[in-house]
């Protein structure tokens, strides 16, 4: 397994804890540099029409700079693009290579974007399949190769290829990754999302995320465990 840095990518505020939260506290505990890039502002996350969103997206900045420093994030970024408008274009991908070819990541997470319904119950929402598409792309074609925006050449930005593939909210899960001990990390970060956890929802997510993990690590023996589509890339 890679110990170089992670790069987490995901659509809104609090999908990386809730996708893939144990997973990031437990790289972070073991040493690893993980950064965090959100691609949407979560500037439409309530359904409160008396909520403004601007004043919104102000606040779950704030609360996804909380969380990620319960995990151990060493860096956070927050992108501008409007909750449920995120597209997969050139612009964003340009930023997210941007981000790659910086940072340097061996492993990257995100969603999976084949996952249009899960659980037989729940649509999952566009833009978490949009952003995987963004990660996707962005990795190839697109970092590893120097004709996709040759522009971040001349920032001395020079290709890089992710070779570790870490796809959340899957369908499809191929590895089971252990994050027993990780578990309140995860549940302490999302918490720091105020803004989406109250009026009860924090209850809800202390009872579902436990019992969800449960369930992953009795497939491999452990007591906590969270499911991924891990594609190896080298």
């Amino acid at each position: 397994m890679s110990d170089g840095p992670v790069l987490a990518v995901f659509a809104h505020p609090d999908d990386a804890e809730i996708t893939a939260g144990g997973t990031i506290a437990k790289w972070c505990a073991a040493g690893r540099t993980v950064h965090l890039l959100v691609l949407t502002n979560g500037d439409r996350g309530s359904s409160d029409a008396s909520v403004d969103p601007a004043e919104l997206a102000e606040t779950r900045e704030r609360e996804t700079v909380a969380a990620a420093e319960v995990l151990g994030v060493r860096e956070t970024r927050v992108l501008g693009v409007r909750d449920g408008e995120l597209e997969n274009s050139p612009q964003v991908r340009r930023d997210v290579v941007s981000a790659i070819r910086e940072l340097r990541p061996s492993t990257l997470v995100s969603c999976d974007p084949t996952a249009w319904f899960l659980d037989d119950r729940y649509v999952n929402h566009a833009d978490h399949r949009t952003a995987g598409e963004i990660a996707v792309d962005s990795i190839f074609p697109g970092a590893g190769n120097p004709h996709f925006f040759p522009e971040h050449l001349v920032q001395g930005l020079r290709a890089h290829q992710v070779t570790d593939l870490w796809l959340g909210l899957t369908n499809e899960p191929n590895h089971l990754e252990d994050v027993t001990g990780h578990l309140e990390t995860k549940l302490a970060a999302l918490a720091k999302h105020e803004s989406q956890v109250a009026g009860g929802m924090l209850g809800y997510f202390e009872e579902w995320i436990p019992k969800e993990a449960e369930e992953a690590g009795s497939r491999i023996g452990v007591r906590h465990a969270e499911s991924f589509r891990r594609l190896d890339l080298s």
